[in-house]
């Protein structure tokens, strides 16, 4: 495959992963289009990721995926070869309070990204999905084959529907691709991997482009470096009386960067044509389970800072332990998680640092 003639479209790639993506997709010797409507980020990741790749010509397109016409447009513009699809809101606890907004947002906006893709004759679609989907479960860590459980939110449940669409639609345009639109490119029926991601920390070592919520952050890496820096007063650990070691969450923390190379490989396999079959499934963590707390506590001994923290109770939608076995992603996708927890926290310090000047 000649990568430099294949296109791939971050759909919310100004974000936190979708601009580590749109790097080493770069890198790897991919066009990138990005598009984004700025809901939840602003320009300044998208300038960092100019800066790191030395590439003022990326293509960015301010748009909201859930304007359909605006999608079918894109498609048109541009000859896209994969997408890799991020416009979704993602916070747990948001979803459980404003469960319409998250339906509307993410189940719209996928649907027309698919749409546009059967309409243009098809095309690899990475769809960034969630360990959410694996809900509550002692059988731990879970595999792919491990069953989904019941959603804990309307962001696990908006995860879980887009999954089920993707396999309905691969499954209809591998069926019936020659009924797609005359006139359409030569690219073939949808084809779809859904990476469940676990819990995605860190910035890029450049320290130019890292996670930057609006607001009040809804996750835990960007609250504790708020609370080191001085823009938030206090750090909340939410529920000390799991049935866990010492009493918090466990989670498998994932370096932003290490995901984001697991992309570029599955991007790869589709266009290089080694799927063995229309839609596959990956994990995408280190396998390793760590704890709220100990997170915290190693945040603090690795940049040498004192935290302002309470524990504060549980927080609706929050499942009390999910890590990964990452083994079958680490053989198909020749990927695995490489960075260590240390480097990935001081990263998160460094990123802090650049917004504030320091």
């Amino acid at each position: 495959m000649n990568q430099t003639k294949k296109r791939v479209l971050v759909s919310g790639g100004a974000g936190y992963i979708g601009s580590h993506v749109t790097v080493e997709l770069i890198e790897a010797g991919y066009d990138v289009v990005v598009a984004d409507n700025l809901s939840n980020c602003d320009m300044t990741c998208f300038e960092g990721v100019k800066k790191i790749t030395g590439r003022d010509d990326i293509p960015f397109e301010k748009m909201d995926c859930c304007d359909a016409p605006l999608v079918e447009a894109l498609f048109s513009k541009y000859r896209i070869d994969a997408v890799i699809h991020f416009a979704a809101f993602k916070a747990v606890g948001e979803s459980v309070a404003e469960p319409i907004k998250y339906y509307k947002n993410n189940l719209i906006s996928f649907l027309n990204i698919l749409d546009a893709a059967k309409n243009h004759g098809g095309c690899n679609v990475l769809f960034s999905s969630s360990a959410t989907v694996y809900g509550e479960t002692d059988k731990l860590p879970v595999t792919e084959e491990s069953p989904r459980q019941p959603a804990m939110c309307s962001y696990g449940a908006t995860k879980q529907i887009c999954e089920d669409i993707l396999v309905d639609v691969v499954r209809a345009t591998s069926a019936y691709g020659d009924e797609i639109k005359a006139g359409a490119s030569e690219l073939g029926p949808v084809k779809g991997i859904a990476l469940r991601y676990f819990n995605p920390i860190g910035a890029h070592p450049s320290a130019l482009i890292g996670e930057l919520p609006r607001g009040v952050p809804n996750n835990l890496v960007p609250y504790i470096t708020q609370t080191a820096i001085g823009k938030r007063e206090c750090l909340s650990i939410f529920g000390n009386d799991y049935p866990t070691p010492d009493g918090t969450c466990l989670r498998d923390y994932i370096d932003v960067v290490d995901l984001a190379k697991a992309h570029v490989a599955a991007v790869a396999r589709m266009l290089d044509g080694k799927m063995k079959k229309g839609y596959e499934i990956f994990n995408v963590g280190t396998g390793k389970p760590v704890s709220v707390l100990e997170l915290v506590t190693k945040f603090e001994k690795v940049n040498n800072l004192k935290l302002n923290y309470k524990f504060a109770p549980r927080r609706a939608g929050d499942i009390t332990a999910i890590w990964a076995d990452t083994s079958l992603a680490n053989k198909e996708l020749g990927w695995k998680a490489e960075r260590s927890l240390e480097d990935t926290l001081k990263s998160a310090w460094q990123w802090e640092c650049h917004l504030a000047g320091k």
